[in-house]
């Protein structure tokens, strides 16, 4: 089977790995020629992770059209909010059967669209035609070949589980869904979530407090997400639970990183400018905030690291103010 990659950043490196230690022949798409260089001649990504060796059938161009053109299995893991540029510039190179599998996670600010509608919009291509991956994976994990598992959504289950059969291994172990629009915002609402959780981290404030907000930060997601039309059923398991404890709790989380650093009391700009990488939650949770109002749903967590990214509150206000709010049964969507 041919697999293109669109990214090249940790995960897309990690999905890459993947499909070529399965036996795919796999051409990987990098911005930045040095990064398709790298891999080409020494099997490594220069820029991330970059102690780790990679598979030798594993090739990279630099050339979008050459591998949009490789095959009709694309695996898309360009950051959201460039994605809807890059898609645009190989909108011409879409065959009619391309089935485009999404890893990116997260929602467009300017728009507050998803991937799925993002690729309608650019690529014409239908929901039929449109995967979400995702789980509970850290990218470098991934590549040493350590136990993990993932998802893949499509409203037509029958691609899928085709591609779920493609892609597993005793690596990798992929579910299969029909609930697209669950795993797509599952995916990207944690990315809120683990900000808070790192906040919490940061501030010193102790396990009760984070298993609290992951606790209240996963009914807050799922609450936005059964307004949307998701599967509520979909938020208790890898795209949603699975992914959300990893990202509070793993030290390669990227969101929570942003979160322990705020909750020291860094600034948001010095911290992004250290980080070499997107942190797609930062410009996620503003836009989940908008979705929020939208959709009538409250989501406390999400309206307090809004506040705080754009440096309206300070993090031991925010979480003074979420503890004194008015008191509500659990239960209660």
């Amino acid at each position: 089977m041919k697999v293109s990659v669109f990214g090249t950043g940790s995960w897309g490196t990690a999905l890459a790995q993947q499909m070529a230690r399965r036996g795919h022949d796999v051409l990987s798409w990098a911005l930045e020629p040095e990064v398709s260089e790298g891999i080409n001649r020494e099997h490594r990504n220069p820029l991330f992770l970059q102690d780790l060796d990679l598979h030798e059938n594993l090739r990279a161009s630099s050339d979008l059209e050459e591998v949009a053109r490789h095959c009709n299995t694309w695996i898309w893991v360009v950051p959201v909010q460039f994605s809807r540029a890059v898609m645009k510039g190989m909108s011409g190179y879409v065959r009619s059967d391309v089935v485009l599998v999404s890893s990116s996670k997260g929602i467009e600010t300017s728009t507050l669209k998803r991937m799925d509608e993002m690729a309608w919009d650019e690529l014409n291509l239908p929901q039929s035609r449109f995967c979400a991956l995702s789980g509970p994976t850290f990218a470098r994990e991934v590549v040493l070949g350590l136990p993990s598992l993932a998802v893949i959504a499509c409203p037509d289950i029958d691609v899928a589980v085709r591609l779920q059969q493609a892609f597993s291994d005793e690596h990798v172990r992929f579910y299969a869904s029909s609930d697209l629009l669950g795993v797509e915002l599952a995916g990207a609402l944690k990315n809120v979530v683990a900000i808070a959780a790192g906040v919490i981290d940061g501030l010193g404030l102790g396990a009760n407090t984070q298993a609290a907000v992951m606790t209240r930060g996963l009914h807050e997601i799922t609450r936005l997400g059964v307004a949307m039309g998701a599967d509520a059923t979909t938020f208790r398991g890898l795209a949603g639970m699975g992914d959300l404890v990893l990202t509070c709790t793993g030290s390669l989380s990227r969101n929570r990183t942003v979160g322990q650093r705020l909750g020291r009391g860094e600034k948001l700009g010095d911290i992004l400018a250290s980080m070499r990488e997107v942190v797609e939650g930062v410009r996620t949770t503003p836009a989940v905030n908008e979705l929020a109002r939208q959709y009538h749903v409250e989501m406390p967590i999400a309206e307090a690291m809004t506040e705080l990214l754009a440096g309206k509150s300070d993090p031991k206000d925010l979480t003074y103010n979420l503890m004194v709010r008015s008191l509500k049964e659990e239960s209660k969507l």
